[in-house]
């Protein structure tokens, strides 16, 4: 049997098996300088437009059961904004997500189909503009009935997300009520995912991590160095007062906004609306 541990003159002794060693070692050299040729190429692109050479390439797109569908069709508004080649992109992520992700019902919750979709939903909607939409220090989705009590600090939580245990944790009531109202910019689901969202990029690297990093360190630094325009966005009140707690609650704050009322956002601070876009590189569904 040829081994790949033959010494030269015995693969030269072999004219086949020497061709084909050859050629191998040669296709993997070219494609391994083809690698950090598209590198390269890639992290100029970001530099210069602030979003990836593309979002979407998939060799086999995956589907959703005819009820999860339903559900993501009839519960899920933003799906319904996506264009048609859109939806069939977002429906394969939403599988991917329930397929890669471990659902655990506490207080005797059983764990629906309405769970599994919604959950993935929200996951797949802030990632939905990058190539790369795995969030890695995620694999567990934790579900109670209602607010639970959190080891963290010993208090009644709504949602939370534990790096440390690879988990985001949700009272299934307020995740509903979240999405009940979806114009009071107040939003658990979205709100916990950007903090998994935030913390992930502060742990990796890649055009995501740059992309989101960069345009966050812009709007701070635009608030820094324009303190009247800082007054008028913490008198108007657009943004709830948890939003100043610290820049991780700022950063889940306004993207709640950005998600549920983009037209209100962009007409009363323009300038941060369009860095909140460039962070999640949200170029579709009319934002």
């Amino acid at each position: 049997m040829f081994s790949l541990f033959q010494s030269q003159s015995e693969l030269e002794e072999n004219p086949l098996v020497y061709k084909y060693v050859l050629a191998v070692g040669t296709v993997v050299i070219i494609l391994f300088v083809l690698y950090r040729i598209y590198l390269i190429v890639e992290f100029q692109y970001v530099s210069k437009f602030k979003k990836p050479l593309y979002n979407h390439f998939y060799l086999r797109l995956k589907k959703l059961s005819p009820a999860q569908i339903f559900i993501l069709k009839n519960e899920f508004s933003f799906f319904k904004k996506l264009s048609p080649k859109h939806q069939t992109y977002f429906e394969h992520r939403v599988a991917q997500f329930i397929g890669t992700h471990q659902y655990i019902g506490k207080d005797n919750l059983q764990i629906t189909d309405q769970m599994k979709v919604l959950v993935a939903a929200t996951a797949t909607m802030l990632t939905f503009g990058f190539r790369r939409y795995n969030i890695k220090l995620l694999n567990k989705v934790i579900l109670y009935p209602e607010a639970f009590y959190s080891n963290t600090n010993q208090q009644l939580h709504k949602g939370e997300f534990n790096p440390a245990y690879n988990a985001i944790v949700f009272s299934w009531e307020d995740f509903l009520y979240g999405y009940s109202i979806e114009n009071d910019n107040y939003n658990l689901a979205i709100h916990e995912f950007v903090h998994a969202i935030h913390i992930d990029n502060l742990q990796t690297r890649g055009p995501k991590a740059a992309v989101f990093l960069n345009s966050f360190a812009d709007i701070a630094d635009y608030l820094e160095n324009n303190e009247d325009y800082k007054n008028r966005l913490v008198a108007s009140k657009y943004f709830r007062d948890y939003a100043y707690t610290n820049q991780f609650e700022f950063v889940s704050v306004i993207i709640e906004s950005f998600i549920e009322t983009p037209q209100d956002f962009k007409s009363q601070f323009p300038e941060i609306y369009t860095k909140v876009k460039q962070m999640l590189n949200f170029n579709f569904a009319g934002y």
